[in-house]
């Protein structure tokens, strides 16, 4: 199993590296940005691939995201990916400030801009004329050289897939995804989109989140840290697609009117064992090796990432360790 983690820190990331960690990847909120995560992570890794897993696609432009990506592959050459998520419409409109109406289409048009700005030699203008994004850079100074970058996007749904498809290196996959998910809708979908744009859908990577919390000591506290996290996922609306292929329509009303009312901690009483082994890995390391094993379709790429949600760091800390042990032991 190739495996990496959410950035752990750089004490933790050189006993992942020599564990076997391929790649590390860090999110973004707002009190932490993904490209100085990913900087940090470029100074304290040594083979591992490193890079935004996600960034927000549309709070920055695309001059920008390919800037901040040469910044770092002067780090880390050879070693950088980008990983871009569209957000949600509520994000981007009263977060950020900024349009990101049709996001799928929008989402191509910045992929497209940013590998140009990658691809540039030195002295060649970069010109396009899209809908949504209009470039006409002559950049005189010798800063470029063509980088090989792969571009991942953050798609849950069908439209999003078959855009990732059709213009980026590949998806990475939300912590939600399950065997059904990947082999029903991911494939399918990213196949599609593929075969638009005459390309193969079998060059494509295929990375994602898993959802990762094994504790010896306290396992019934793992499963159900890792019950919140799925419930706290499925409050949102954007995964209603996975949750009716599951028929987990009626947990799923119940896990909403527990948070309408506040009531986080109980959220994870209506995530059932179904719901919990077709997500997550978690429980002791035993359950977590037999969880493993039961999963027919786990990213080609897993990122083993702890529960997050009402978990103090330090306690996600300890699920990093444990993960790296565990994918360890799991070779």
């Amino acid at each position: 199993m190739r495996w990496g983690l959410p950035w752990p820190g750089e004490a933790m990331a050189a006993g992942a590296e020599a564990e076997g960690a391929t790649a590390f990847c860090s999110g973004e909120f707002a009190d932490i940005s993904a490209y100085v995560t990913a900087t940090e992570m470029a100074h304290s890794t040594s083979a591992a691939m490193i890079g935004p897993g996600i960034a927000y696609a549309f709070a920055r432009s695309p001059f920008v995201h390919a800037a901040a990506v040469r910044h770092l592959a002067k780090y880390a050459p050879d070693r950088i990916f980008l990983g871009l998520g569209a957000g949600t419409p509520r994000m981007n409109r009263d977060w950020f400030g900024v349009d990101a109406d049709h996001p799928a289409l929008r989402m191509a048009e910045l992929i497209d801009v940013i590998k140009l700005f990658l691809d540039a030699e030195d002295g060649e203008p970069i010109r396009y004329e899209g809908d949504y994004y209009r470039i006409d850079a002559d950049i005189r100074a010798p800063v470029f050289g063509r980088l090989d970058i792969p571009i991942l996007v953050g798609a849950f749904n069908r439209i999003m897939l078959r855009t990732a498809g059709r213009v980026a290196d590949g998806v990475l996959g939300h912590g939600l995804f399950t065997d059904r998910w990947w082999e029903e809708v991911v494939d399918a979908e990213l196949a599609r989109g593929a075969a638009t744009a005459g390309r193969s859908a079998d060059s494509l990577n295929r990375w994602g989140w898993v959802i990762t919390a094994i504790d010896d000591a306290d396992p019934e506290r793992a499963i159900d840290d890792a019950r919140r996290q799925i419930a706290f996922y499925l409050t949102v609306r954007t995964y209603d697609s996975l949750v009716e292929l599951h028929g987990w329509q009626d947990q799923v009303a119940s896990i909403r009117a527990a948070f309408r009312n506040g009531d986080f901690k109980a959220i994870a009483e209506h995530v059932t064992d179904e719901m919990l082994w077709a997500v997550a890995i978690c429980g002791d390391t035993d359950q977590g090796r037999a969880m493993t094993s039961s999963r027919t379709r786990l990213p080609d790429t897993s990122f083993l990432a702890p529960p997050s949600f009402l978990v103090s760091t330090r306690r996600r800390s300890s699920y990093d360790a444990a993960a790296i042990r565990l994918a360890r032991d799991l070779g």
